[in-house]
């Protein structure tokens, strides 16, 4: 019988993180420093939301707004779905399947422990490719 596979046997320990005050400029610039394509917003240590580049393009470069006069609080996603370090790899692709999400900060008592991919799962347990693939189909949102 194959070992379940839990998200902080695959999860990224070593991840990023801003205030909901940092300015957007410091955030992309730390975004770009680091080649990363998002950054989690902590308060009291606690993930309060996330930042990805789709919503800098979608809250700051479509509007046309200046990334000195925004927080990451206006443009961070929240609430932030997050999943238990304990929780299995297929929980975690259900999950993100189900919200339509590509990361999902993994979190122990409510503590920041690292976040999990849509590339970390597909590389690291590829059988669950096909639970993964409801993301990457074209989704027509409706406003």
């Amino acid at each position: 019988m194959a070992s379940i596979v839990l998200v902080r046997d695959i999860m990224s320990k070593d991840i990023r993180v801003v205030r909901p005050d940092t300015s957007m400029k410091e955030v992309v610039a730390t975004m770009n420093k680091f080649n990363i394509g998002s950054i989690v917003v902590v308060q009291s240590k606690r993930p309060v939301g996330i930042i990805t580049e789709r919503d800098i393009l979608r809250r700051l470069v479509e509007p046309c707004l200046a990334p000195e006069a925004l927080a990451a609080r206006q443009v961070m996603t929240s609430p932030l779905i997050t999943i238990s370090e304990t929780a299995s790899i297929e929980e975690a692709a259900r999950l993100m399947a189900k919200k339509r999400i590509k990361r999902l900060p993994v979190v122990n008592d409510s503590q920041l422990q690292g976040i999990v991919s849509f590339t970390d799962i597909v590389f690291k347990v590829p059988t669950l490719l096909s639970l993964l693939e409801e993301i990457v189909r074209p989704y027509h949102r409706t406003y």
